[in-house]
């Protein structure tokens, strides 16, 4: 980014505007991956993609120039859930959605089980006393344990809190007269990316996301 010499001036104190996220398109519009516009940015001004944007109802396409010259007339009419750039010479707003000029791989079809999407799967939640824990106070707990056969999938991990894991111990919750709060399932979509959409912000990528198809990374 420092080829245009620009700094983060985010809408919302404490949010930085080039840590946003950006969903990444294939070239057919298949949604594939999300980054944060620092990358974002790189990728438009070295012509690798471009700007895809919603204007009532229709699609719009737009590259690094020309979604500048778009975000100057838009300056005077900023809107709560935008990010806007500030560089030595102009502002520029922040894209929500690009699509890469040279790629045409499809996305992934299986969201990866790991830490970070089960806590975001759970909500944070030990799924036996149901209170909210931060992350670093919760446990993977394997409701049939891992020493009597379970396994390591999305049917069988769930959030524990250290309590309730530690009484669980190496038994069924049946056996240590626990109840989980809801069946650990598999999703059908990134946890993470379920969290995204449920900001207004990011409200544009709905249009782009395919539950039979879609998993990402989030980073």
């Amino acid at each position: 980014m420092s080829t245009v010499g620009v700094t983060a001036q985010p809408t919302h104190p404490g949010l930085s505007a080039l840590h946003a996220s950006v969903l990444v398109l294939n070239r057919q519009y298949m949604a594939i991956h999300v980054i944060d516009v620092r990358r974002a940015f790189g990728l438009l001004l070295r012509k690798l993609a471009e700007v895809v944007h919603i204007e009532e109802g229709q699609f719009a396409n737009y590259d690094f120039e020309s979604w500048r010259e778009i975000s100057d007339l838009q300056a005077q009419f900023k809107e709560p859930h935008e990010d806007w750039i500030k560089s030595i010479n102009f502002e520029i707003r922040a894209p929500r959605v690009l699509r890469l000029l040279h790629y045409d791989r499809l996305p992934r079809q299986r969201v990866r089980l790991n830490r970070r999407n089960l806590f975001a799967r759970d909500g944070s939640h030990c799924q036996y006393c149901g209170k909210t824990f931060p992350t670093s106070e919760l446990s993977i707990d394997h409701v049939v344990p891992s020493c009597r056969g379970g396994e390591t999938t999305w049917e069988n991990v769930v959030c524990a809190c250290i309590r309730c894991n530690v009484r669980k111990g190496g038994r069924t919750p049946t056996e240590a007269g626990m109840k989980l709060i809801r069946k650990p399932v598999r999703p059908a979509r990134s946890p993470l990316l379920a969290m995204k959409l449920g900001n207004p912000k990011y409200a544009s990528w709905k249009a782009f996301i395919d539950a039979a198809y879609w998993s990402v990374d989030l980073k």
